[in-house]
């Protein structure tokens, strides 16, 4: 075959570009993160979904040599902020630290969401398990969860439950524990867990259902008490605490979980760089000692990986669409 002076120095020129090209984004996608990364949570600061983000994302952030910056993003049970962050450019540079309630009850509580778990995110990794416990003040009448589930029945109208906002972990257990005993209380809504238990602390509300994480410090100083822990064995962090099998309330069986999203259309590679440096953070003794103290439960490695985190987000709306569907 002939070739032409300039049809072959053409083809050298085309050559070289799409090297060029290939070269340039290899290098740009290596390169991940380049600068800061924000990492948004959809609750108020100190709330147990920002405790646990903030041990794990320090952790991360020396591995991927660059900070994370975390940005507390309130209001409706945290949909605002998980709308916010399913609108963000897919670049690996704006990620959430999302939930059982934001990325999975939120899909029967709110009929006009503004995203869909499933296809407005990349699921990225699981971080924790957190068991749920009944909690009350600390001078509630109730010595343990019979006399707890009697009082509540008997005065339903006079009692009032607080959570984090429609959607949140403590609003949606909360609900599948009053869909069982079949009462309806005063709801109380607070501006994320951190503030709700600040008002079950200081005697202002009565019980509420809530993350382990959020709840281990109080119990242990005596500020609250806990009737019961909603898992089928009972927790090292709180060995004295009873199980709702125990306790008398087998049918309540609740965890939430805490995971890393980024919004749809995030370059598999970032998803896979950012994966392996939560993977590591939840390797490092430091950081399970931390977790685990807090009552975590830390994900087998093969619950971790993105593909599983998308087989639990699936899951776990199918199984919360069909109880919170009536309170919708």
């Amino acid at each position: 075959m002939n070739w032409s002076g300039r049809s072959l120095a053409g083809g050298c020129f085309a050559v070289i570009a799409a090297l060029g090209a290939w070269s340039g984004q290899g290098h740009a996608q290596q390169a991940y993160p380049t600068r800061n990364i924000t990492m948004i949570v959809p609750f108020a600061a100190g709330g147990p979904t920002d405790v646990i983000a903030r041990i794990v994302t320090g952790h991360m952030a020396q591995t991927l040599g660059q900070t994370i910056i975390i940005e507390n993003v309130v209001g409706a049970g945290g949909t605002t902020a998980s709308a916010r962050a399913a609108r963000a450019t897919p670049d690996g540079y704006t990620l959430i630290t999302g939930h059982m309630g934001t990325h999975a009850a939120s899909v029967p509580l709110y009929p006009n969401l503004a995203y869909h778990p499933e296809k407005s995110f990349e699921p990225v990794a699981l971080l924790a398990g957190t068991p749920i416990l009944i909690l009350a003040r600390k001078d509630f009448p109730a010595k343990d969860l019979k006399e707890f589930i009697a009082y509540v029945k008997a005065n339903e109208s006079k009692v009032n439950a607080a959570h984090a906002g429609v959607g949140s972990v403590s609003h949606v257990s909360c609900q599948l524990l009053e869909s069982i005993l079949k009462i309806k209380p005063v709801s109380v809504p607070f501006n994320g867990t951190g503030p709700a238990m600040n008002a079950l602390v200081a005697g202002q509300v009565d019980y509420m259902c809530d993350q382990i994480v959020n709840a281990v410090p109080q119990i242990n100083g005596g500020t609250i008490k806990a009737y019961a822990v909603a898992t089928p064995e009972r927790n090292p962090s709180l060995p004295d605490v009873p199980t709702t099998k125990e306790a008398g309330l087998p049918e309540f069986q609740a965890q939430a979980w805490n995971a890393i999203f980024a919004p749809k259309g995030t370059p598999k590679e970032i998803i896979e760089k950012v994966n392996a440096a939560a993977a590591k953070a939840l390797n490092d003794e430091n950081v399970k000692k931390r977790l685990l103290e807090l009552g975590s439960v830390i994900p087998a490695p093969a619950d971790r990986t993105p593909e599983a985190l998308g087989t639990l987000v699936k899951s776990e709306v199918a199984k919360w669409t069909p109880v919170l569907k009536p309170a919708n």
